[in-house]
């Protein structure tokens, strides 16, 4: 059987970085082969490849036994390889439809828009991954899991004959996943190649039926995936053995109340909020894809306005606006949409993680102390393992996982004493996720007070101190964390529709 997808000997060098090194891959029609590796292993480089964004230095590229060269997106679409970006690329002022078929529009007579056959194909193919999306709801006002999954039709609707998936389940639910994996199953019935990234291990057994890792940039094997442990996979992948300690929830009940959130509400997405967070604590916000959990994370920093509701930081009301009034009050906040509010991507790793301190780099007179950023930035990339060239790089050019990290950086230099970490480990590799977790149990033993929001219940369980659960707007419960509780306990939280049908939990 001839091979979808041949690659051999790649190379690939950007300024300051030899990403690919002599490294190869093969794709056969109707399989799942899984590209693993750390952040920064040259998965995403390789993929962009394949998909003609990037030119190889070096190597062979060979389609359905064909030698090709494809020089842009469009050659490659031309070719039957589509990609799913880990980072998304729509346009957020157009509607779920225009964006599905932004270029390839069914038009009428003179060249108009025919806005209710392109509506009627995108409802199609929604309802073909049993999605209930409005064609005409524009992008920028849906949530990041909604947006991924507009992501997914579009690259569908080039009916590819390979396709490439880079992180596609980062921002989903479980319910969500497990549509996905039906599209997979049949997609690979109808012969359709698929190459998949990502970094929930758990996916691998269920999906998966080979599996090439990655490292620093070079092969370093190929296996079957239901056969290879996940635990050698991994080894492959960091060079070492990864160890996690059990979760030790310290007792925080006599501890100084830093934030307490009253009655918040805004519209449908909140209603009436309330919970409090202790010095040295881990706040864990679990629930379903438009629960509220981000929404309430972004009203408490200013980012979204508010209906009604109290915000009291050490005691004191507090009125925030705005993220500034957040950030003067103590409070830093990682989006879950690192690319859109976390991050400038067009300036240096030194420039984003000083962005959240400005004032502290900057003369009576207004001008920047380049030394003393540099210097600042150097210690953050060192002690949150930033692979980069240098503080110099353009933060664009640095993996996800690694963009994710700078995000971290900015706010632990800004030394705030609430942090909320909005999935903070999205799209992070497993050692990665492990410092992130060792990173943000240290801040709490130093008495930070954190919230975590995370789609992983895995995740949610091992961090958090307490585990507050939303449905529908709804706060329907707090659990304790630690090794009682159970996922059947949260989801029965995350699927009760307000507090008095919550069997578990208390509300404060």
């Amino acid at each position: 059987m001839t091979k979808l997808v041949e690659l051999n000997g790649i190379e690939k060098r950007f300024p300051g970085v030899h990403a690919l090194k002599n490294v190869r891959f093969d794709l056969h029609p109707g399989e799942v082969h899984a590209l693993m590796g750390e952040n920064g292993a040259g998965k995403s480089t390789l993929m962009k490849i394949l998909s003609g964004i990037y030119q190889r230095d070096e190597g062979e590229m060979r389609v359905k036994g064909e030698s090709v060269n494809p020089q842009g997106p469009r050659d490659a679409l031309d070719l039957g390889i589509g990609i799913i970006h880990q980072e998304l690329s729509l346009m957020n002022d157009l509607t779920a439809a225009e964006n599905v078929f932004i270029g390839r529009e069914p038009r009428l007579s003179f060249g108009r828009l025919d806005d209710a056959a392109l509506n009627r194909q995108a409802e199609e193919i929604f309802a073909s991954m049993n999605l209930s999306i409005d064609p005409k709801a524009v992008v920028g006002e849906l949530t990041i899991a909604r947006q991924q999954l507009i992501e997914i039709a579009k690259a569908l609707s080039y009916r590819p004959q390979v396709l490439i998936m880079d992180e596609p389940t980062a921002a989903l639910n479980d319910a969500e996943i497990a549509e996905l994996f039906v599209i997979i199953q049949q997609l690979k019935s109808e012969g359709v190649g698929i190459v998949y990234i990502s970094h929930k291990m758990d996916e691998l057994k269920r999906i998966a039926d080979r599996v090439t890792v990655l490292r620093d940039g070079t092969y370093v094997a190929t296996v079957p995936a239901k056969e290879t442990p996940v635990s050698e996979i991994i080894a492959m992948m960091v060079g070492r053995e990864i160890k996690e300690a059990p979760l030790q929830v310290p007792d925080t009940s006599s501890a100084e109340t830093v934030l307490k959130v009253s009655r918040l509400s805004r519209g449908q997405e909140i209603q009436d909020v309330s919970f409090s967070l202790r010095k040295g604590e881990i706040l864990g916000f679990a629930g379903l894809m438009g629960a509220g959990r981000t929404e309430v994370a972004r009203a408490i920093f200013g980012a979204d306005p508010i209906d009604a509701g109290e915000v009291e930081v050490h005691g004191k009301p507090v009125r925030i606006n705005s993220p500034h009034d957040a950030v003067r009050a103590g409070i830093g906040y990682l989006s879950e949409d690192r690319k859109r509010f976390g991050l400038a991507t067009g300036m240096n790793v030194r420039a984003n993680i000083a962005l959240a301190s400005m004032e502290r780099f900057t003369s009576a007179l207004g001008v920047l102390r380049e030394p003393d950023m540099k210097a600042v930035a150097e210690q953050y990339i060192d002690r949150l393992d930033i692979r980069t060239p240098s503080d110099a790089q353009e933060v664009r050019l640095l993996s996800g996982g690694n963009q994710q990290k700078v995000v971290v950086g900015k706010w632990l230099l800004r030394d705030c004493d609430i942090l909320i970490f909005d999935e903070p480990t999205r799209g992070i590799d497993v050692g990665a996720k492990s410092e992130i977790y060792a990173l943000l149990e240290a801040l709490a033993a130093d008495g930070k007070a954190i919230i975590v929001i995370s789609s992983e219940l895995p995740e949610i369980m091992r961090l958090s101190h307490r585990i507050a659960v939303m449905c529908e707007g709804r706060l329907t419960g707090v659990l304790p964390g630690g090794a009682d509780v159970t996922q059947t306990q949260i989801m029965a939280l995350a699927t009760a529709r307000d507090a008095a049908m919550a069997p578990v939990g208390e509300l404060t």
